[in-house]
């Protein structure tokens, strides 16, 4: 008869340690990650950019008239003409109305 050899392995007490230990860290991963994404979502202003420079040229080609107003998703942009001492400038900004988050850009005219 053959005796059979005897194979070390791990208690269930230790076996439902180790699952808990991975689910943990899993756990704050997850946490870790979502965080990320909600801030990279939520610091995204690439959208507002492209409109942005995109007024820009159309008040540089003369197909934009001043003042202009307009709502793009979550952001407020608008375009206004401020008289300073010895040039004029054009300002072009967007808001967000959440964040209240600026992004402008600002076309100085003599």
């Amino acid at each position: 008869m053959v005796v059979l050899k005897r194979i070390k392995a791990s208690t269930l007490m230790e076996t439902l340690v180790a699952t808990v230990l991975i689910v943990v860290v899993f756990m704050m991963a997850s946490m870790v990650l979502n965080s990320l994404f909600a801030t990279a979502i939520t610091q995204n202003d690439n959208e507002v950019n492209q409109k942005l420079l995109e007024l820009q040229y159309r008040y540089q080609n003369g197909m934009l008239e001043v003042p202009y107003n307009e709502e793009l998703g979550s952001w407020d942009i608008s375009v206004e003409k401020e008289n300073g001492n010895s040039m004029n400038q054009i300002r072009f900004e967007g808001i967000h109305q959440q964040s209240k988050k600026e992004v402008l850009y600002v076309l100085l005219n003599e």
